[in-house]
């Protein structure tokens, strides 16, 4: 039965932007109940909140809906942040922020056509491979001058958390290429983030939700 108090996470497993978003709630220690989407049968639940029919949608106790993954990473952190996510070691919060959107308004759409190149005729998957590897040759810059092994200091914070799930995607398309290209940096800090406790806590996998069902308790135990 669906605890009232809590906030509802629609999520999909894999969805970069949901990815990010269960890395900030767990990373907060904010609670919630999961409920894991089918994209191809989207609950009527999910629509009716945020007819955008995209993950990830939060749904608050008193009935505000956050539909944007950065939205949610910040609600969540701005209640409570144990690890200090919101203030990084170097750097500031706009700072982050401003990589964020880097990512999303011009990496992202790289990644797409990289990953995808059957849906965009006019642009060759190796063009879009070549564009989305000048923001990681940054990224690998940034690991490089800066004061320690995450992207904003020696600790992550909420610009890792944001952006990783997007880097791993890429990584994955082709990942002989990925590891034979010259941003060691970058390598060593995405392996961090995959095989960190918090990344395995947000990747915990949850059995489909159905109309009338309990979601599940996220963050898992």
């Amino acid at each position: 039965m669906q605890d009232p108090r809590l906030p509802i996470l629609y999520s999909f497993r894999r969805c970069p932007y949901a990815m990010r978003a269960r890395l900030a709630l767990a990373a907060s220690g904010e609670h919630c109940e999961l409920r894991e989407v089918v994209l191809k049968n989207k609950p009527p639940d999910m629509l009716a909140a945020s007819p955008k029919g995209t993950v990830p949608v939060l749904v608050l106790p008193d009935a505000a809906v956050l539909e944007q993954s950065l939205d949610i990473m910040l609600w969540a952190l701005r209640r409570n942040d144990p690890l200090r996510w919101l203030a990084p070691e170097a750097g500031a919060l706009d700072g982050m922020l401003a990589l964020v959107a880097a990512c999303d308004n011009h990496f992202k759409p790289q990644l797409d056509r990289y990953k995808y190149p059957g849906r965009f005729a006019d642009a060759p998957a190796g063009t879009a491979r070549e564009l989305g590897a000048q923001f990681l040759l940054e990224l690998e810059a940034r690991l490089a001058n800066g004061p320690g092994p995450q992207l904003f200091g020696a600790r992550a914070a909420l610009a890792d958390a944001a952006v990783m799930p997007f880097v791993r995607q890429f990584a994955m398309v082709e990942p002989a290429w990925f590891e034979s290209q010259p941003w060691p940096l970058l390598r060593a800090w995405l392996a961090g983030w995959t095989t960190s406790p918090l990344f395995e806590r947000a990747m915990h996998k949850y059995a489909p939700w159905a109309s009338g069902e309990a979601g599940a308790a996220y963050p898992p135990a």
